[in-house]
């Protein structure tokens, strides 16, 4: 069992949070996209650039889930992930 001090305030951080979330949506629709065999940079990229949904496959409700973001969102996760790499 854990061994945490419940009576300590645990810090929240609304921006951590929510990059992780985008985070994972961007996992799940690249999972999805892989699945049914398209290849999820150039569908990924065409969506950004057109904001077309067409480009994202509705299996496992990734158009939808993709769609609960804003494309700059989407974009900055990708930036930050890329110079976190650089």
């Amino acid at each position: 069992m854990d061994n945490k001090d419940l009576t300590q305030t645990m810090p929240y951080n609304a921006e951590e949070v929510h990059q992780e979330t985008v985070r994972k949506i961007i996992e799940e629709v690249t999972q999805a996209l892989d699945e049914r065999g398209y290849n999820a940079v150039n569908q990924l990229a065409g969506y950004l650039i057109t904001n077309d949904p067409a480009y994202i496959s509705s299996h496992r409700g990734a158009r939808s889930n993709i769609q609960q973001l804003e494309r700059f969102e989407i974009i900055e996760e990708l930036v930050r992930f890329y110079l976190s790499k650089v």
